[in-house]
């Protein structure tokens, strides 16, 4: 961690609410990212980053600023996305949702940045039939790059339960994709 952001958090462990607004600014971005692909739902992932930073604020004395910052915000992201996820019923895709994917699909532009309406409805399409634990490993591995280690500070998943639901996931969607005519 570079010494502007530990300061920073030394301010904020002292009730300096305008350090902890750069700590927002900072990694707002990162926590809706996540709450999005958790979520599928634009409304619903930004109710998430809002009460990601309050429980953030309410806890910023427990924190130890000797381990990263993004991964205790991604643990708090996480775990309260698992909580909305869990009292929701699971969705249902939508036939707009397999358009939107074979319009991804079809798409040779790399440089392809998508809405989030279509990026909602491609991971609502590929991640139906995952269980929640392997939806998170998946999003926090494949859609976010973060490391094992820190999916297992995050979730409290062992790397072998990680590995599992990871190769779980894959194969899950590997087969979705195959069954859409996508190798």
């Amino acid at each position: 961690m570079e010494q502007s952001e530990r300061d920073i958090l030394i301010r904020c462990q002292h009730g300096d609410k305008e350090a902890f607004r750069t700590i927002v600014r900072n990694y707002q971005r990162m926590v809706f990212s996540l709450s999005l692909k958790m979520l599928c739902d634009e409304d619903e992932a930004k109710d998430a980053v809002q009460e990601t930073f309050i429980r953030a604020w309410q806890n910023i004395g427990l924190y130890d600023i000797r381990r990263p910052l993004s991964t205790w915000l991604y643990t708090i992201g996480t775990r309260l996305c698992l909580d909305r996820i869990k009292s929701r019923r699971r969705f249902a895709p939508l036939p707009a949702d397999e358009n939107a994917l074979a319009r991804f699909a079809a798409d040779t532009d790399s440089q392809l940045t998508l809405e989030n309406n279509e990026w909602i409805s491609i991971v609502r399409l590929l991640v139906e039939k995952l269980s929640t634990m392997q939806q998170t490993v998946f999003t926090l591995s494949q859609l976010e790059g973060l490391s094992a280690a820190e999916i297992e500070q995050i979730t409290g998943l062992d790397a072998t339960q990680i590995k599992s639901n990871l190769y779980v996931a894959r194969q899950t969607i590997r087969k979705q994709l195959k069954e859409l005519g996508y190798e």
